[in-house]
């Protein structure tokens, strides 16, 4: 908010993410809060990652600008560390062995034992929102005018937020995997200027991090910054 504050909004938001991503709940507020200044008129930048979150935050945007080195990635959700896709098909599995042989319900037991109660539906729950918000954020962003969009988002999604696809919730989706998928992808290197100025404000984010105590830095063109710290011992 102190960021966005006193922007123009006519101008639209070139927002530049580097993130390994985070929560589905604050993913959405901070989508429908740039959404209530700047509509669809939001630009996505990857310099190097926007996974996760990150990567829905992307898709939310009319376009993505990403570079030879950029990556996205699956949208599939985590609960507590653990992917909730990964705990579905484990669970899965499990019913199936037992009903097959009762003797394996000695090997499922010691693991189903891990499992809290509700996990089973958070996760459902959990994959189902994911799902749902980048679907509606795809059809009112970025193929809102696309005679086609229902195929094209089925097509995204499906693969984006299948960990059954995409094997790993860290795999790196590149600018070439970002095309095959149908996202509206501009190249970094199209363009010198831009180029220039994002890598640069990419390595001054990077450096900042690195030598100092700061963890999240959110600033906007005119010097404007959110700033969170650790303190080092």
């Amino acid at each position: 908010m102190a960021a966005i504050h006193k922007m123009d909004k006519n101008k639209g938001l070139d927002l530049i993410l580097h993130t390994p991503g985070g929560n589905v709940a604050a993913t959405e507020s901070l989508v429908d809060y740039l959404r209530s200044w700047f509509g669809t008129n939001v630009r996505a930048i990857v310099p190097q990652i926007a996974l996760s979150a990150g990567t829905m935050i992307s898709l939310s945007c009319e376009k993505i600008i990403m570079g030879k080195h950029s990556s996205l990635g699956p949208i599939d959700p985590q609960l507590r560390g653990v992917p909730a896709h990964g705990v579905i098909e484990e669970f899965e599995q499990a019913k199936k062995e037992v009903s097959q042989n009762q003797n394996s319900m000695f090997i499922w037991q010691p693991i189903i034992a891990k499992y809290t109660p509700t996990l089973i539906g958070e996760c459902q729950k959990a994959i189902q929102w994911s799902k749902e918000m980048t679907e509606q954020w795809l059809e009112t962003g970025m193929f809102r005018n696309d005679p086609n969009k229902k195929l094209k988002i089925d097509k995204i999604v499906a693969e984006m937020a299948d960990h059954a696809v995409t094997k790993a919730h860290a795999r790196h989706i590149s600018i070439e995997k970002a095309k095959q998928l149908g996202l509206d992808i501009i190249a970094l290197e199209d363009d010198d200027k831009l180029q220039d100025a994002v890598l640069s404000v990419h390595h001054t984010c990077i450096h900042t991090l690195s030598a100092t105590p700061a963890i999240k830095i959110i600033e906007n063109h005119s010097g404007v910054a959110f700033v969170s710290a650790i303190e080092r011992k």
